[in-house]
């Protein structure tokens, strides 16, 4: 599969079963902390089965397969995904309206011929 049919599935699956989703970067830390930077972006967001539930997963974590998609449409005032790339747990995601921590960031898993299609991310909160 070459990187242009993963991404073209990708994109096909989460048209159907994925929603927006908003990455949030900070400035500065506690209550006087802003956000510098937001994307959004579509993902699919699932919770781990019981048996996943071991090592650094906690029962209500969530999984996130969240796309990287370049001709996405940039809403104004956010910034392209690609931009805020590598994420990591001091960055934040917005699911539904509730903030949510990223735990883990793979950036391996989905990724052919070394471009990067989608991440998976571990969410709490």
């Amino acid at each position: 599969m070459t990187p242009d049919q993963a991404l073209a599935s990708h994109r096909r699956q989460l048209a159907q079963v994925g929603e927006a989703v908003t990455v949030r970067r900070y400035a500065g830390t506690g209550a006087s902390r802003a956000a510098v930077a937001e994307a959004v972006a579509l993902a699919r967001v699932v919770g781990y089965q019981p048996s996943e539930i071991v090592g650094a997963v906690r029962q209500g974590d969530r999984r996130v397969i969240l796309l990287n998609d370049p001709a996405a449409t940039v809403p104004a005032g956010k910034v392209a995904l690609a931009t805020m790339l590598p994420l990591t747990s001091d960055d934040k995601l917005v699911i539904r309206g509730a903030e949510v921590a990223i735990q883990g960031a793979d950036d391996s898993t989905r990724r052919i011929a070394g471009i990067l299609i989608a991440l998976e991310l571990q969410v709490r909160g």
